[in-house]
C-alpha cells in the first residue's frame, strides 16, 4: 500500500517506521527539514518538505495514488483540513490523530474513516493498568461492549494441565467468554487453540468476553 503521512513527529515517524516494516511503501509530509531529513537517511522513506495542507506538496507527495492517509500534524485544526484535502482527492481510507475530544467530530464530518483519541487512549490504557494488573493488555470493540485481552498463567494453579474444552465446561467459567489464542512460550508464536489444547504453566491466553466478567475470569485463571 501506499500511505501518505502528514507530521513528522514521534508518532508520525514511529508510524512510518512499523508500516515499512510490514512492507508499505510511505511518503512523510512536514515543515520541518530536519524531520524530513531523519526520516529520509533513519527511517527509509520519502519525506516532502512543505505543508500537509498546501495542495502543491500533497500532490508532489503523491496524494491522488494514496491508498490511505495518516493526519498525525501539530494541531487537530490542521488535522481537519489535511483530511478535508485527502477526501476532496479521493483517498478510500483516512486516518486521524486528534489531541481534543472538541475534534473528534469535525475530524469525522472531515471525512476521517478512523479516529484515534491520544487523550482516551492513554486514559484506558491507565485505567485498565490499574484496574487489571494481572492482564499484558486489553482493547476494546463496539464501543466498550466486548473485551480481548492478555493474561499469563502462572505456575500451580487452577487451569493448569487443564485443556480448553474443560475450561469451557467449568460452571465457574463465565459464559458467552472464550479462549480465541494461546502461546505455549513468550518466544513462541501465538496459535489459534481447539478443545484439546492444554494450558502449560508460564503460558499466555488470549480471552475475549464482556466487560462484566473480566474480573471473574481473572479470579478463575488466575486462581492457585
Amino acid at each position: 500500500m501506499y500511505v501518505l503521512i502528514g507530521g513528522a513527529g514521534l508518532v508520525g515517524l514511529s508510524l512510518a517506521q512499523k508500516l515499512v516494516e510490514l512492507g508499505h511503501t510511505i511518503a512523510i509530509v512536514d515543515i520541518d527539514p530536519n524531520a524530513c531529513r531523519y526520516a529520509r537517511e533513519q527511517v527509509g522513506v520519502m519525506a516532502f518538505e512543505g505543508s500537509a495542507v498546501n495542495t502543491e506538496v500533497l500532490l508532489e507527495a503523491g496524494i491522488r495514488k494514496a491508498d490511505s492517509v495518516a493526519a498525525v500534524l501539530r494541531s487537530d485544526a490542521l488535522n481537519v483540513a489535511m483530511i478535508t484535502l485527502a477526501r476532496h482527492y479521493g483517498v478510500p481510507h483516512i486516518l486521524a490523530r486528534s489531541r481534543h475530544r472538541d475534534f473528534v467530530e469535525p475530524l469525522r464530518l472531515a471525512g476521517a474513516s478512523h479516529i484515534i483519541s491520544t487523550i482516551d487512549l492513554a486514559v484506558s490504557t491507565m485505567v485498565n493498568a490499574i484496574e487489571y494488573p494481572q492482564i499484558e493488555s486489553m482493547m476494546h470493540f463496539e464501543q466498550g461492549q466486548i473485551e480481548v485481552f492478555k493474561l499469563s498463567i502462572p505456575k500451580n494453579c487452577y487451569v493448569v494441565e487443564r485443556s480448553v474444552a474443560q475450561i469451557a465446561q467449568d460452571p465457574k467459567f463465565p459464559s458467552g467468554s472464550l479462549i480465541i489464542g494461546y502461546q505455549p512460550h513468550p518466544r513462541e508464536d501465538l496459535l489459534i487453540p481447539n478443545g484439546s489444547t492444554v494450558l502449560k504453566p508460564d503460558s499466555t491466553v488470549l480471552i475475549v468476553t464482556k466487560p462484566g466478567s473480566v474480573h471473574q475470569i481473572i479470579d478463575f485463571m488466575a486462581g492457585c
